[in-house]
């Protein structure tokens, strides 16, 4: 029976997820988190991460929050695979997920439109230059992308 996502959030169960990551090279598209989503708000993430409707399969899913979010429509997502991770988001949340990982290969002159109740802002960053600030100021990144790069970035990346 499908759960309120704050909820399951609060008990921290497990629950699916769906990230997406879209390449331009070397470099990955992240978005700030909007001031005020209910957890990590303002800190980086991977391209999309978000939760499926209750019976929405993940590839359309993976779809729709990209153009939800940032308006992008059209690019080809590849499954790379599905990973689970657990951690503590803030405000007393707890994220559980079963999480499929979606990639989409384009050119930095994607087109853009970031709806500012999801995104505070987008950047093209260096998966070298993504590693150093990482490893430099990890509270500016969500807890899932600091876990995504350590320990599942040949998925994402290979």
């Amino acid at each position: 029976m499908p759960l309120d996502k704050l909820e399951v959030h609060r008990r921290g169960l497990r629950h699916p997820a769906v990230s997406v990551f879209v390449l331009a090279g070397s470099q990955v598209l992240l978005q700030q988190r909007a001031a005020d989503k209910y957890h990590s708000a303002g800190q980086w993430a991977n391209s999309v991460c978000t939760h499926p409707h209750w019976g929405e399969p993940p590839d359309r899913c993976a779809s729709r929050r990209l153009r939800e979010e940032l308006g992008i429509t059209g690019l080809a997502l590849k499954d790379v695979g599905e990973v689970e991770y657990r951690a503590r988001v803030g405000n007393g949340l707890t994220e559980h997920e079963l999480v499929r990982i979606f990639v989409a290969r384009t050119g930095r002159d994607l087109a853009l439109a970031p709806d500012p109740a999801e995104v505070a802002q987008t950047a093209w960053v260096d998966q070298a230059d993504l590693d150093r600030d990482l490893a430099a100021r990890p509270g500016h990144y969500t807890p899932w992308l600091r876990i995504y790069m350590a320990e599942h970035r040949a998925m994402i990346f290979g």
